[in-house]
């Protein structure tokens, strides 16, 4: 019986073992695949803070109306990624409570998560996350309210110029406003999954 479950296991393992290269991607039109009238001759930004506002996100170019809103909700406990802290820090008042390490043993002591993004999608509003550059993948996913630190630079213009800009990190996460779900009757609930608010911070 053991051998057996050994082998089974074995076999379950190698299936799941990581490629040794990235599979080639698959071909498409990329012409066909974009909303080309939303995104031509347009900001990618502000594409960007127009399309997750559809999605019930937000998103702000100003660390301190992050502040605001947080403090606004009664959020003033969270989890910052070490390297935005100094950034950010200097904007948030002192009734703020930073921890750069998230134990996840008390993952219900975390009221936001402030982490960097890889970038974002304009024509769709989506944050990019990935194991790179998120810091701790339950600050970005945990809390009730999740900050994404968004490189401006970094904002494609389309979802097929994402796809081609995936690079080599093999988890990324694409966050479409806050989490989702909708039972058979067809009523949406948001925030059961993972955040319940989702904050693009571009920077």
């Amino acid at each position: 019986m053991s051998a057996a479950r050994e082998d089974l296991l074995g076999r379950v393992n190698k299936a799941l073992a990581m490629l040794p290269e990235r599979k080639p991607l698959p071909d498409w039109d990329a012409e066909l695949a974009v909303a080309r009238k939303l995104v031509e001759h347009r900001d990618a930004v502000e594409v960007f803070s127009e399309r997750i506002k559809l999605v019930n996100g937000l998103a702000m170019t100003d660390a301190g109306q992050v502040a605001a809103y947080l403090k606004n909700g009664g959020w003033l406990r969270g989890y910052c990624d070490p390297e935005l802290l100094p950034v950010l820090q200097s904007k948030f008042g002192a009734e703020f409570t930073f921890e750069t390490e998230f134990d996840r043993t008390r993952v219900d002591d975390y009221a936001f998560g402030i982490t960097r993004a890889a970038g974002g999608i304009a024509e769709t509003g989506t944050i990019i996350l990935n194991d790179a550059l998120t810091s701790r993948r339950l600050g970005a996913l945990a809390p009730w309210v999740h900050v994404a630190v968004v490189p401006r630079g970094q904002i494609h213009l389309t979802l097929a110029d994402a796809v081609l800009a995936l690079g080599d990190d093999r988890n990324v996460i694409w966050a479409t406003g806050p989490s989702k779900t909708a039972d058979i009757e067809g009523i949406l609930i948001e925030g059961v999954h993972g955040p319940g608010v989702q904050i693009a911070l571009v920077m």
